[in-house]
């Protein structure tokens, strides 16, 4: 039993140290999942080096706070080393909030700083060498480098580890250099993992663009490059199921429900899939369709609350009122605090009278 077995890893971003084609084959190998982005069924978040090159600080921040309850981030380094594929670095007993007090560097920044794996470890424990690293990139951010040029330097100077012994100084918020003599260099050296092939990376952008797109509301741009993505990789559910939303975003409804269903052709488990699928039917006058499409989604994710809300609500318009009840109360046990769950309650108390006076008559 590996690490991996029974792990479902979301891939953010491009890979920089890794081939994502060989990173799949060993995860599989493993008994695990490697799929684009993140779905209800990922376990882990393993984010792309290659983040680093297109996306602000902000919205690298935002990626990592919007990370659901029970999702593990990873870096590149960590996700290998998971996978058994690369070597752990010196033990250290160094926790996280010792190493903030004896460095100094802010919170976030050592956070995002292991993410991007510019420390030897990628969270704690820690080790000495990350200690001396931190102190330097406390003198770096204070000088006004942005932590992710401090990311995008170090992986231009080769091991993490070589930095312990140089001088570093910052030159505005993009540029990291290195004391040599009298004189600054550009970090810079050759890695000492291996780059995927062109295609790997292609691929990876692509998708990242795609979402880029979807995200800024383009939705025809990006339904075309996810498009783009499923032929390259036909069998991307993930691809075909944000294609499938940006459709439907379009108002192109048909073609967003064949998109649906491609996905669950492709993942069975894609419980996302399922409950979209089920509330576009729903928008169409579908009913039962779309309560059978919940019923899945429920099946294969039994905490789903809101999937248990919209088939309370479409049992309640079919006037089941015993199996509206049913959803509601099973949705108050998942959430009994929020506009939601008021709501949720207030149908119970409709469905207990209504209930009572069909029995009294």
């Amino acid at each position: 039993m590996t690490a991996a077995a029974g792990q479902v890893f979301g891939l953010v971003g491009a890979l920089a140290a890794f081939p994502r084609r060989l990173a799949a084959r060993e995860v599989e190998r493993q008994g695990g999942e490697l799929q684009h982005g993140s779905t209800r069924r990922t376990t882990h978040v393993v984010f792309g080096r290659r983040l680093l090159d297109r996306a602000s600080e902000a919205k690298l921040e935002t990626r990592l706070d919007m990370l659901a309850a029970g999702v593990t981030p990873l870096s590149e380094n960590g996700f290998l080393r998971m996978l058994g594929l690369l070597g752990a670095p010196e033990q250290s007993a160094m926790t996280r909030q010792s190493l903030i007090e004896q460095s100094k560097i802010p919170p976030r920044a050592l956070d995002m700083l292991s993410l991007f794996d510019a420390f030897e470890h990628q969270a704690e424990p820690y080790s000495f060498r990350d200690l001396i690293l931190a102190r330097k990139y406390t003198g770096l951010l204070a000088s006004g480098a942005g932590w992710s040029a401090i990311a995008r330097s170090v992986h231009r100077s080769g091991a993490v580890a070589s930095l312990t012994a140089l001088s570093l100084h910052a030159d505005g918020r993009d540029a990291i250099y290195a004391r040599l003599g009298e004189g600054l260099s550009e970090l810079d050296g050759q890695g000492l993992l291996p780059l995927g092939r062109a295609e790997d990376v292609e691929a990876d952008e692509l998708f990242a663009l795609a979402e880029d797109a979807e995200e800024d509301g383009h939705f025809t741009e990006a339904a075309a490059l996810y498009g783009r993505c499923l032929a390259a990789d036909p069998v991307d559910s993930v691809a075909a199921f944000n294609r499938a939303n940006c459709l439907r975003a379009d108002g192109l409804e048909a073609e967003a429900a064949q998109g649906y269903m491609r996905a669950i052709k492709l993942d069975p488990r894609f419980i996302e899939a399922w409950f979209n699928l089920a509330g576009l039917l729903a928008a169409q006058g579908k009913a039962g369709a779309a309560r059978r499409h919940l019923r899945k989604a429920i099946t294969l994710d039994p905490t789903y609350a809101d999937a248990m809300f919209n088939l309370a609500k479409l049992e309640y318009e079919a006037d089941n009122l015993l199996e509206a009840r049913r959803w509601w109360s099973a949705y108050l046990e998942l959430d009994a605090t929020s506009e939601w769950a008021q709501t949720a309650a207030r149908g119970v108390q409709y469905a207990d009278l209504h209930l009572k006076q069909r029995t009294a008559g």
